[in-house]
């Protein structure tokens, strides 16, 4: 196989696995949805937002990552989806710069909002995120409403690649992703998976019985509503069309087929829905078991990575276009150069040197579940 075809597939793995990473640590939003939920005293809230509160910059500094990966290697991505679905990803974006205030401000004294409506935004960061995200990432297999033009450079009035199409006669820039169905079920999917990993992870980190068995209550309800949407986008997906760069033309069941072609994707895929089951199952059958985080979370990581491959592995169009198929950006037509691609791939051999960091803080934050003296007898608390 082709060099440059080695480092795009390489990449596309590294932006999936960031993707995949982002996914399983929106249990902080999830979290954050579930405060009024779970926590009925406002110690057991503090307790619940010091929970996550420790984890929120993990959250953030690998959606930043994450886009920053994509625009290095991958410009043309970024400057399609970017420049034209710009307010989705503006809300997003706000969405976390909102977090990052309210968590900075919530426990100060004599802040002009009040404690209670940083927590309410919060919740709104908590429920919006997720959902965005998630609806964003739908249109990797569902498609958008752009047209690119690469002769366009050569207008020196104009020299703008891509362009949005209206949708329905109406300039959305973006906002439509959330209109799809199919995005919505995505975007409903990782919003109940990201309270399903919340729960989890206070049955883990917190050290109190109440909260822990509110926690199991409503680990059924997120359960269930987690499957009905998860399962009704995974069925379409396999069963609708996809766009073959080497056929040109869109293609029944492609991402099906991709699966059947790559069996080592689909390992992947089966891995990681029996590890989330697993982690959910055992932590409803054992009153005494806590450990279900990190089976749920390493099968979210595997299944996340793994749609994401079938999106851009096996001559698959990842980013499709429903204005014009030809413009559909694919892993060949859409990245850096030769030479961007092998400097960065040298460059991320630190990456595991990266990741081993960010365990060790992990474990040190962790080092002690949050109970309630800490909670009262501790200064630096959210």
């Amino acid at each position: 196989m082709d060099t440059y075809i080695i480092l795009q597939h390489y990449w596309w793995f590294l932006v999936s696995l960031l993707g995949a990473l982002l996914v399983f640590l929106l249990f902080v939003q999830g979290g954050q949805s579930l405060l009024f939920t779970i926590g009925k005293t406002e110690l057991q809230q503090k307790m619940l937002l010091n929970s996550t509160g420790r984890k929120w910059e993990f959250t953030f500094t690998t959606l930043v990552t994450f886009g920053g990966a994509f625009f290095a290697s991958f410009p043309l991505f970024y400057s399609t989806s970017f420049g034209g679905a710009y307010w989705v990803w503006l809300l997003i974006l706000f969405c976390f710069v909102l977090q990052a205030v309210s968590y900075e401000y919530q426990a100060k004294k004599g802040n002009l909002l009040g404690k209670k409506t940083y927590q309410i935004f919060l919740i709104i960061n908590g429920v919006l995120a997720p959902v965005l995200i998630g609806a964003a990432v739908g249109t990797f297999f569902n498609g958008a409403n752009f047209i690119v033009n690469k002769a366009n450079l050569a207008d020196l009035g104009m020299p703008v690649i891509s362009s949005w199409v209206e949708y329905h006669g109406v300039q959305l820039h973006g906002l439509e992703a959330a209109l799809n169905p199919w995005n919505l079920a995505l975007g409903l999917a990782v919003f109940f998976l990201a309270r399903i990993l919340a729960l989890l992870y206070f049955i883990n980190n917190i050290a109190d019985e109440d909260i822990h068995s509110k926690s199991r209550r409503q680990l059924w309800i997120e359960t269930a509503l987690f499957l009905v949407f998860f399962l009704t986008f995974l069925v379409h997906l396999l069963l609708q069309k996809g766009f073959d760069t080497k056929a040109m033309d869109w293609v029944a069941y492609k991402y099906f087929t991709n699966l059947i072609e790559m069996p080592y994707v689909l390992a992947i895929l089966l891995a990681g829905v029996v590890g989330v089951l697993f982690g959910i199952v055992k932590t409803l059958l054992s009153a005494e078991w806590n450990k279900g985080i990190w089976f749920a979370g390493t099968g979210t990581v595997l299944t996340v990575l793994a749609l994401l491959l079938l999106a851009g592995w096996n001559h698959t169009a990842y980013y499709p276009s429903l204005a014009d198929a030809q413009s559909s950006l694919t892993l060949e037509n859409s990245c850096s150069s030769f030479f961007t691609l092998k400097t960065m791939s040298i460059v991320s051999i630190l990456v595991p040197f990266v990741l081993a960091y960010i365990v060790y803080a992990w474990r040190a934050l962790d080092l002690r579940k949050i109970n309630e003296k800490e909670m009262t007898e501790n200064e630096h608390t959210y």
